[in-house]
């Protein structure tokens, strides 16, 4: 079975930035698309995506997958991942929120480089700062 939260990602990203002294919420059902971090004051929603349920590199990953077992199923789980993804970024964006996506390779990669990214975002939001919406 797949997890929805607490990847092995997202706990990693969890952890980097408990250390730096930052505190949030945890998959706030409350949200649309249910965020992984949320920093309630400073409206900012984060998603730990992964790489393949969210399609990274579509266009390498769907020529891959159209080339194995049961492509139309895969492509059209992807694609309708991406999809949701697209329709959940506007919806935060569009009630105010700052919304990161963060690949998933992308914090196994470095941990630190992501949670120093999305502390400059939180505080930016802490100081009003607008400019990153």
């Amino acid at each position: 079975m797949t997890r929805n939260s607490n990847t092995t990602h997202e706990h990693l990203l969890r952890i980097t930035l408990w250390k730096r002294g930052l505190r949030y919420r945890k998959n706030v059902p409350t949200l649309p698309g249910k965020p992984d971090i949320v920093f309630h004051r400073e409206r900012v929603a984060v998603f730990c995506d992964g790489d393949f349920w969210h399609g990274r590199h579509w266009r390498r990953l769907s020529g891959k997958l159209r080339a194995g077992t049961n492509p139309s199923y895969w492509t059209g789980k992807i694609s309708a991942n991406r999809s949701r993804d697209r329709r959940v970024t506007r919806l935060l964006k569009t009630e105010g929120w700052t919304v990161i996506r963060i690949w998933e390779t992308d914090i196994r990669r470095d941990p630190e480089r992501v949670a120093c990214i999305v502390e400059r975002l939180v505080q930016r939001s802490r100081r009003g700062d607008d400019a990153i919406h």
